[in-house]
């Protein structure tokens, strides 16, 4: 007689029923197909697949342990692991196998991994629950514009921990600048004439980046970073014909050095390094050198 429990562990963040060929193998050969609840990720794909599950409710590690085990002495069983990884299960699976004389062949099976990018879908899913009724008060009244001085200040440093060579120091600065734009993201859905979310913000810098590369995604040759910018601002020329002016879209709240860099930068691109030239003549001037 048949005595196995298989422990399939699936990831949360991938589509349900993006399974190895061996999970959709352990799960066509089960006798019981086993899940905490009905709403777990992969019930409604397993469904849409003809197997039949059986949720087992919400229990205390040693407790599943015990149900899996037993159910598992006369039978072959599939546990379909939780969303939250079922925090102690293992632990509590070696202590109930030793309870029994002749305990099922149990073996832990990967179904399903994370793909580059999935814990972003996890911030995604937090933002929405403090935004949403029965969140947080706070991350709930806030406006685009009443959070324009976090998105400078987590700017500011992101750039400070990037200058302190601190890495783990930028890991975390750098997520609390993500955040900012998933709070964004998260705020833009609730606009009720001009609606906006994380995916149409991603989406809008994918396609830019793409169009801006056509180096690497066309035909276009451009072998040396002095080739791939003119490149990129001849793009962007074509992108905005109408621009009046080589200082159009320069922020007005930088901060004035950058800002005077950015300038500059404009000024030699439109081919007035005359107006930079005669500026850095006037030794006696700091201010019209800056």
């Amino acid at each position: 007689m048949a005595a196995r429990l298989t422990v399939l562990l699936t990831s949360p963040r991938v589509a349900g029923g993006l399974l190895s060929h061996g999970a959709w193998t352990a799960l066509d050969e089960a006798d019981a197909v086993l899940v905490r609840s009905d709403d777990e990720p992969q019930v409604a794909a397993l469904l849409d697949a003809g197997m039949t599950t059986a949720a087992v409710g919400a229990q205390a590690p040693q407790a599943l342990a015990r149900t899996l085990v037993e159910r598992a002495l006369d039978q072959v069983v599939v546990w379909v692991g939780s969303a939250d990884g079922d925090p102690g299960l293992t632990d509590a699976l070696a202590g109930e196998l030793t309870r029994h004389p002749e305990p099922p062949e149990v073996e832990i099976l990967v179904g399903s991994w994370d793909v580059p990018g999935a814990r972003l879908l996890d911030l995604v899913a937090v933002m929405d629950r403090l935004r949403s009724p029965g969140g947080c008060p706070w991350d709930a009244e806030q406006t685009h514009e009443s959070l324009v001085p976090y998105l400078l200040e987590e700017a500011h440093e992101a750039v400070e921990a990037i200058e302190s060579g601190d890495r783990q120091h930028m890991v975390e600065e750098l997520g609390d600048l993500l955040l900012q734009v998933a709070f964004h993201a998260r705020v833009g859905q609730e606009d009720p004439d001009e609606p906006f979310d994380v995916d149409d913000v991603a989406a809008g810098i994918v396609d830019k980046l793409v169009r801006r590369h056509p180096h690497v995604f066309a035909d276009v040759d451009a072998s040396t970073p002095a080739e791939v910018e003119a490149n990129w601002e001849t793009i962007k020329a074509a992108e905005k014909p109408s621009r009046s002016s080589p200082f159009e879209g320069i922020p007005v709240g930088m901060p004035p050095l950058a800002r005077a860099a950015k300038v500059a930068g404009r000024l030699e691109r439109a081919g007035r390094q005359d107006l930079l030239d005669q500026a850095s003549a006037d030794e006696g001037d700091l201010g019209a050198q800056l």
